[in-house]
């Protein structure tokens, strides 16, 4: 199991909706999720960002990632979502839209 951290900023116009929307997130989204064997998944806020932690139980990152983007039910709930947010200039060459970060601590 692995641990990731993202961060990705919120269009302050928009933290409601996004919230909204958030509240009550689509069945096949969450099963997509599973399925590209994401666990513990959460999304907090604070000062215009998100911040995503989420553990990763596969063997192949990317594949997971790459099915989870080609999921149809995925791209209409990204289409809602992407507007809320704002990708942070400084994310790495190949991140699509949230910018990992590096874990620097951890205490179990």
């Amino acid at each position: 199991m692995k641990r990731y951290g993202m961060v990705v900023k919120v269009r302050p116009e928009k933290l409601d909706e996004y919230k909204r929307l958030h509240a009550s997130v689509w069945p096949g989204v969450l099963k997509t999720i599973r399925d590209c064997n994401l666990r513990n998944y959460s999304i907090f806020h604070k000062n215009g960002y998100l911040f995503s932690y989420f553990e990763y139980i596969g063997e192949d990152f990317d594949a997971d990632m790459a099915r989870m983007a080609a999921d149809p039910v995925t791209q209409k709930w990204w289409e809602l979502c992407e507007p809320c947010q704002e990708p942070l200039p400084t994310r790495a060459q190949g991140e699509r839209w949230w910018a990992a970060m590096e874990e620097v601590f951890h205490c179990e």
